[in-house]
């Protein structure tokens, strides 16, 4: 299977999550599906159909999380250096708007456009990957061709 990048943050959180839903998430579900049981008829016991419900979910995340942190390559960026590449923290200027934006490159399981965190596989990112201080690059949106260059590139 290939590997999957991952800065040292997003792997934590990734951790934190799967220790939450084993701790607490879990035991919690398990006991709501006791307490309804304990209510009697299973067939139009609707307490009890949701908390199944709950659990497939839990177990589903829990499954697909184990999953991610087992094919993890966690990459330190404070260690990296040079042109764009994953964990670059990249300040753009949008050449027809003049508006600054500054993204971290990150895995695809720790993107978050709000919280400035692109996703590698993304077609900004991938656009950008390679490139240095100074370049310009062409990126084709669902929203169109967007030309923007790069003012800044930090690993940290």
């Amino acid at each position: 299977m290939e590997k999957i990048p991952m800065t040292p943050s997003g792997f934590a959180a990734l951790e934190t999550e799967l220790k939450h839903l084993k701790s607490v998430e879990r035991p919690a579900i398990i006991e709501a599906i006791a307490s309804a049981r304990e209510l009697g008829d299973l067939k139009e016991n609707a307490e009890y159909h949701s908390a199944r419900e709950k659990q497939g979910f839990i177990e589903g995340r829990i499954k697909e999380l184990e999953g991610v942190l087992s094919l993890a390559e966690v990459i330190d960026p404070a260690k990296l250096k040079g042109t764009i590449k994953f964990g670059a923290k990249v300040t753009l200027v949008d050449e027809d708007t003049d508006e600054e934006k500054t993204w971290m490159i990150v895995g695809e399981h720790e993107a978050n456009i709000e919280k400035g965190l692109l996703n590698i596989k993304s077609p900004i990112a991938r656009a950008l990957i390679g490139k240095d201080e100074g370049d310009s690059v062409e990126v084709r949106t669902p929203g169109g061709v967007r030309s923007y260059e790069v003012l800044n590139i930090e690993f940290s």
